[in-house]
């Protein structure tokens, strides 16, 4: 048993890889799922491939017989999908991992439909096909990008359509792969660059149809979190309409072929002339009718009464007010007569019941030195000095008695 490592003991680099070989060692055989990306025979009895994983950027080497790659049935080529059952080996000299191939399987469509079906259901339960995740296109984009294949008759149905439907849009058009095992990773690129163009306003991925194993890359699980993480709206035209991939349900729009997502992203500009026609025609019909409206009702005002003849009105108020004026002045003459005679009344009232009416009439009222009246004879004593007043005056007399009374 090797002691363990230490600063002052370490191992050295033949201990380091041979325990590394035999931990590797021990895992022992085990079935890889991935696609074949470099192929090449050297030699008559080995066979050397690149094992790709479609979802990561991770490859592994692979070595195998001749007899295990070229096994009837199987066509081993670069961009297919196997399945292989493999021994990890680490080669101690070279300090390289890889991977000594038994046997080769290829993936049938029954395969690739199941793994398509696997990875859609995790991207679902992940939430990348919400439907709140979807953005609404927008109206007539000045700059639309493009990620196809060169030459190829998707551009020509995206690009030539939507020029005749709004000559005025421009394109970002980005070339890339669209079938074998770098298609994803060439659309991905292009994408991005593309997302990252401000002018660009909306991203068209278009490819033709083609058989499942052609469509491939579309469904690529690194395909379709690109696609999600799009700030830029993304509209997918991959292959013919009955053909569906991951990356339709991850796009904001898909559409049913190339030509379908030029009639989406842009709009087509007879339509739109004969929109504005009509709202023009619409907007004139509406003012034309308000003006005649208020024509009629300004109309009906001017022939009022009150507009056609002002003074007209103005007249018959002023008999209004007369008549007023009048009633008014008759009803403060009446008030003033009534209030005259009210006066008169009270004033004979006053007058009858006056002290001086009754000295008038001769009656005399006698008053003491104090001027207490004098009621009773016996009040006053002979001789003092009382004021007598009359109706003409006041008169000075003295008590005189005789016989004993005054």
């Amino acid at each position: 048993m090797t002691s363990p490592s230490t600063p002052e003991a370490p191992w050295p680099v033949r201990t380091v890889a041979r325990k590394v070989a035999e931990w590797i060692g021990r895992l022992g055989e085990v079935w890889v799922e991935g696609q074949v990306a470099q192929l090449s025979r050297r030699g008559a009895a080995t066979v050397f491939l690149t094992l790709r994983d479609p979802a990561a950027d991770l490859s592994v080497p692979v070595t195998c017989s001749r007899d295990v790659a070229d096994r009837p049935g199987l066509e081993l080529a670069e961009g297919a999908r196997v399945v292989v059952r493999a021994r990890p080996d680490y080669y101690i000299a070279r300090g390289s991992f890889s991977l000594r191939a038994t046997e080769i399987r290829a993936v049938g469509l029954g395969e690739l439909l199941a793994r398509i079906e696997r990875i859609r259901r995790l991207l679902a339960a992940e939430g990348l096909f919400d439907a709140a995740r979807k953005r609404p296109l927008p109206f007539a984009p000045a700059v639309v990008g493009v990620v196809t294949g060169r030459d190829s008759a998707a551009e020509r149905d995206v690009l030539v359509t939507a020029r005749r439907r709004w000559p005025a849009v421009r394109f970002a058009v980005h070339h890339s792969l669209v079938q074998g095992p770098m298609a994803a990773a060439s659309v991905i690129e292009g994408l991005q660059r593309l997302d990252r163009d401000p002018a660009v306003e909306v991203i068209v991925v278009a490819r033709g149809g083609g058989s499942v194993e052609d469509l491939l890359p579309f469904s690529d699980e690194g395909l379709v979190r690109a696609i999600a993480a799009c700030r830029t709206p993304v509209v997918t035209a991959v292959g013919h309409e009955t053909d569906t991939t991951l990356v339709d349900h991850a796009a904001d729009v898909r559409a049913a072929t190339p030509t379908d997502a030029a009639h989406r992203v842009v709009p087509e500009i007879g339509e739109q002339r004969r929109l504005v026609d009509g709202l023009r025609a619409r907007a004139r019909h509406l003012v034309g009718v308000r003006l005649e409206q208020q024509e009629r009702w300004l109309e009906s005002v001017r022939s009022r009464p009150a507009l056609a003849d002002p003074q007209r009105l103005l007249h018959g108020r002023a008999d209004d007010v007369e008549q007023l004026r009048t009633r008014a002045r008759r009803t403060l003459v009446h008030r003033l007569e009534g209030a005259e005679r009210d006066l008169e009344h009270a004033r004979a009232r006053v007058a009858a019941l006056s002290p001086a009416a009754t000295l008038q009439r001769g009656y005399a009222v006698v008053q003491r030195a104090d001027g207490a009246l004098v009621r009773e004879p016996g009040e006053v004593a002979d001789g003092e000095l009382l004021s007598v007043r009359v109706a003409g005056g006041r008169l000075a007399v003295r008590v005189s008695r005789e016989d004993g009374e005054p």
